[in-house]
């Protein structure tokens, strides 16, 4: 599995945009399929919101295939 860390530079973020952030979707609405079609986990749940505001400690898996770890500065 494919692991990388994402800095947070604000408060939170959405869990679609972070998936276009990281490379992982290449739009918004790939982004929002991806997680209405079950593929997306957060902290080892799955997570059907798009707009499920992540924090730093929290850990997305994305297709079983990428992790990202949220981290603050």
């Amino acid at each position: 599995m494919q692991s990388q860390d994402f800095t947070l530079l604000t408060e939170y973020i959405d869990l679609s945009q972070l998936l276009k952030a990281a490379g992982l979707a290449m739009s918004g609405g790939e982004a929002k399929m991806f997680v209405t079609e079950g593929l997306v986990t957060v902290n080892g749940e799955p997570e059907s919101r798009k707009r499920r505001k992540l924090r730093g400690g929290d850990v997305v898996i994305f297709d079983n295939e990428h992790k990202v770890c949220i981290i603050t500065t």
